[in-house]
């Protein structure tokens, strides 16, 4: 398995079994040296993130419809195009290695024409790309590789400019940050974050010291979430959306961390274990039917499930599949403020930029609101100061909406 097929089986499994980016290459790629691995990660998740856009060009340079394609053919032309479009990979190269990747498919008699359309891509993708205008919210959704509601949203809520740099930089890589495990002390090379305690920006993952739990990857945004729900030594917290575990494994104190699905609960547990962080407790359960006697607690944190808007950068295929789920962020903060005791936090925080979802879902939930503005000014909400907000264009980090309330 090379760097291009292990990208090749991420892009065709992402857009014709609706396979998540992450895990396919966890599989493809798990034989390649850290080099071709980090290729064929840039490449499946450069094309998966573009894949609009590719296949723009792809039916206006190949003068056949992308849909009409054979699924093979589809996934290596979207990966041939986008290392033609998008990186400094030899021309000669990228063609060679699409035609053969549809040979291997045993696609032979598609062969010429997927030469044929690399040919053509080749020589008319870059001006086709430089072309294309942003001058309103569909026109800079193909130019940037968007859904049409995605770029609505943000244009709306952030104006042109603020849309267009924030549809910019979740077609970066992510930064590179991981959260030091105060627990298992050890030796590590990286910049310390002048904001958040335990961050530390690293030019690689430190794969031996991920796998002795020195370590978690985990952005900035995500870590703020954590440390802003203060858990103390001698208190109670309930984690309500707890996998896999990065939050829930940063909070002092006991901590009863809830996952509704079996297979991430036994993950979650693993990742307790590696981190040493034997103050959590595991409950596989429906965080909105928990059992009675789950009750009482000091802080409650509800990192809900949301449309991901904020960590589009490290999810590729995520703006493909994203949707929002406002009700269900309403319910999960009923139960928080059902579960926590008289006078207790609870902390709201969701990974997207989308308003419906944030301060939406604290308004309406009728809970006081304890500002935040004081301690992080920094990384202030811009229209609702009370809150925080972390913005992909601005910090550099995953974008966190989060909120402290009482009851």
């Amino acid at each position: 398995m090379t760097a291009r097929q292990a990208a090749y089986q991420v892009v065709l499994r992402v857009f014709e079994d609706d396979a998540y980016a992450d895990r396919v290459l966890r599989s493809a790629a798990k034989d390649l040296d850290s080099r071709d691995h980090a290729l064929a990660q840039r490449l499946a998740f450069g094309t998966v993130q573009r894949a609009r856009t590719l296949d723009h060009a792809i039916d206006k340079l190949g003068k056949r419809p992308v849909r009409k394609l054979d699924p093979p053919v589809r996934a290596a032309l979207r990966l041939g195009a986008y290392q033609l479009g998008y990186t400094d990979v030899p021309l000669h190269a990228a063609v060679n290695e699409t035609v053969e990747l549809v040979r291997s498919a045993r696609l032979e008699r598609a062969v010429p024409f997927t030469n044929a359309v690399m040919r053509r891509l080749s020589e008319g993708i870059a001006p086709l790309l430089a072309a294309l205008p942003e001058d309103n919210p569909h026109a800079a959704a193909l130019r940037h590789s968007y859904p049409d509601w995605v770029a609505e949203l943000w244009w709306e809520e952030l104006g042109p400019e603020g849309a267009l740099a924030l549809m910019r930089a979740q077609n970066e890589p992510p930064e590179r940050v991981v959260r030091l495990n105060r627990r298992k002390p050890g030796q590590l090379q990286g910049r310390p974050d002048p904001d958040l305690p335990d961050a530390l920006h690293v030019d690689r993952i430190d794969e031996d010291a991920l796998r002795a739990g020195l370590i978690w990857p985990q952005s900035r945004g995500s870590q703020l979430a954590g440390v802003v729900v203060g858990s103390q030594p001698g208190e109670r917290t309930l984690d309500l959306c707890a996998a896999p575990g990065g939050k829930a494994t940063q909070l002092a104190g006991d901590v009863v961390a809830v996952e509704l699905h079996a297979g991430r609960a036994r993950e979650l547990e693993e990742n307790c274990r590696l981190l040493g962080a034997d103050n959590v407790t595991v409950v596989n359960a429906d965080a909105t039917k928990l059992p009675a006697e789950l009750t009482g607690f000091d802080r409650v944190l509800v990192d809900a499930p949301c449309s991901g808007l904020g960590v589009l950068a490290a999810r590729p295929d995520l703006r493909w599949r994203s949707r929002p789920l406002p009700e269900l962020q309403a319910e999960l903060l009923r139960v928080a403020a059902e579960r926590v005791q008289p006078g207790g936090t609870i902390v709201y925080s969701v990974c997207t930029l989308n308003p419906e979802e944030n301060e939406a879902i604290v308004d309406a939930s009728g809970l006081a609101i304890e500002p935040l503005v004081e301690e992080w000014p920094q990384f202030r909400h811009p229209r609702r100061p009370e809150f925080l907000l972390t913005q992909p264009h601005l910090h550099g980090t995953a974008g966190f909406f989060i909120a402290r309330l009482r009851t």
